[in-house]
């Protein structure tokens, strides 16, 4: 995805595409105040302009057939949730990306979908992420107790709720072959949840928020 040369390699031996499925993604957890400039450069690299780097590349290609694409996005990329910021970044921007795609490649019959999963069973958020006794001592005084219990909620509703992949496959395969697929694709409870609340005003929703990640 961050190779221009090795995509561009890839997509020289494909003639005919009927689909593409954008499905790779990094995620870098931080407090934003101490979020390394070029570590945001890297989540937004691998999460957007990795996923634009392979659309254009294979966009011949699909106009050919009048493929589909569809983004792996997230539900970060309507719900940001503190010390995600950099994930919910990209996200944000995957949704940007794909209304914009959709309208533009409307004139020639194609499709593009974004699936927006929410906690999944996969090893996203176990892979380990920068401590914070790695960034400036600051870190750990200001966010080092509401780190920890965001970290503590994340890894056990992971473990007790994360729907299985393949629930994501599914939508995948629906957006790929369904006669009227949808735009979006929202999955899995926990998704749908926190897309309600982001509908709430915008002081209600941070309350709310604040109360189920930190009990306060």
């Amino acid at each position: 995805m961050t190779d221009g040369e090795a995509v561009a390699r890839a997509a020289s031996r494909v003639d005919a595409l009927d689909a593409l499925v954008a499905n790779a993604g990094i995620a870098i957890a931080a407090p934003l105040e101490f979020l390394p400039a070029d570590e945001l450069a890297r989540q937004l690299d691998v999460n957007v302009v990795g996923q634009l780097r392979v659309v254009q590349a294979f966009l011949p290609a699909l106009r050919r057939s009048r493929g589909r694409i569809v983004l792996m996005g997230s539900i970060g990329g309507r719900s940001a949730l503190p010390f995600l910021g950099a994930y919910a970044m990209s996200k944000f921007a995957l949704e940007a990306f794909a209304d914009t795609l959709r309208v533009e490649l409307a004139p020639w019959g194609m499709h593009v979908a974004i699936v927006e999963p929410g906690t999944i069973a996969t090893a996203i958020w176990t892979k380990p992420q920068r401590r914070l006794d790695e960034f400036p001592p600051a870190a750990a005084d200001l966010y080092g107790e509401r780190t920890e219990r965001f970290r503590a909620l994340a890894a056990a509703r992971s473990a007790r709720r994360g729907v299985p992949p393949d629930e994501v496959a599914n939508a995948v395969e629906h957006a790929l072959t369904a006669k009227t697929p949808k735009t979006r694709y929202v999955v899995g409870p926990d998704a749908r949840k926190r897309a309600r609340v982001e509908r709430l005003p915008d002081r209600l929703r941070d309350r709310l928020l604040t109360r189920f990640l930190f009990g306060s």
